[in-house]
């Protein structure tokens, strides 16, 4: 996998889901030619059980340079590519990889996928601009604020929709492009959920629906399970059955306490944000319908 978040700010990446029939890559290798591109890296996928109307569906992540004096301004690119796009009934768009994406975060008072991020960001690793931190607690004020980024408390108060208008003003303030939840525990209203479609991402322990509520590791210790793992998905108005992004598991035993087993999926839940969030910021993730296509 090229690893992105060390690009120069010179290459671009173009995302395109479609019908599948011949001709595409011809079509789109021929006119990142023809306007003195290079192509970085090339992934494709024919999905030939779609359930998507339109048939076959195919998509295509490319990743490209300038390779002469002859490239075009951005905006010339995109007309330029407009007609290719509806020969072949594209869903498209073309990114600048050095445009990082803006990251609003929320999160409540379990800190290890908020500090993993901070982490990763801070490292370099990952490739977004952490604008701002939300939270409905202020137990992660001093780590976040220590990090150099704003956070704002917006505690629960009887009146939802209230806190969830803020919630939005804050996103909208900051021009997020992708909204976060590190382990933030409360159910975002339907309406909420659709405003952010496509650019929220959760993440949860991956017993749901069998252990809910609160110490779910302590549930699954009861139960004797021999896996712990998570899932990191796009939040949609039906709970925690978005699109998932990415999931890992770890096989576990009956000699752990469930503290440890506590210990194992925050871990656990760490890595596979990360992840989620950083292929979301690479432009890795398509979405089609109820699943997607991650190229990794």
């Amino acid at each position: 996998m090229l690893d992105t978040t060390d690009l120069d700010p010179a290459h671009y990446v173009l995302i395109i889901k479609c019908p599948d029939t011949r001709g595409i890559v011809a079509a789109v290798s021929g006119y990142l030619n023809d306007n003195d591109l290079s192509i970085v890296e090339s992934n494709q996928f024919n999905d030939a059980h779609s359930s998507d109307p339109r048939g076959d569906m195919f998509y295509v992540r490319v990743v490209f340079k300038q390779a002469g004096p002859r490239m075009p301004p951005m905006a010339t690119l995109r007309d330029g590519f407009k007609p290719i796009a509806h020969r072949f009934a594209m869903d498209w768009d073309i990114h600048s990889l050095g445009n990082r994406p803006k990251v609003v975060i929320a999160v409540s008072k379990f800190g290890h996928c908020l500090n993993e991020l901070l982490y990763r960001w801070r490292s370099g690793l990952l490739p977004v601009d952490i604008v701002c931190v939300m939270s409905n607690h202020d137990d992660m004020r001093s780590l976040v604020e220590w990090s150099g980024i704003p956070y704002v408390h917006l505690p629960m108060t009887k009146n939802k929709a209230e806190q969830e208008a803020a919630f939005l003003a804050l996103i909208d303030q900051y021009e997020a492009d992708l909204v976060v939840l590190a382990r933030y525990m409360q159910i975002l209203s339907d309406d909420l959920a659709r405003r952010l479609e496509g650019r929220c991402i959760n993440i949860h322990h991956s017993f749901l629906p069998s252990f809910k509520g609160a110490k779910p590791y302590h549930q699954a210790h009861a139960r004797g399970v021999k896996i712990i793992g998570a899932t990191a998905h796009y939040v949609t108005s039906d709970l925690d059955e978005g699109p998932i992004i990415e999931q890992d598991v770890q096989r576990v035993h009956h000699g752990l306490t469930p503290e440890q087993l506590v210990a194992i999926g925050q871990d656990i839940e760490a890595r596979v944000l990360a992840r989620a969030v950083t292929w979301h910021a690479e432009r890795r993730v398509i979405i089609n319908g109820l699943k997607t296509v991650v190229f990794s």
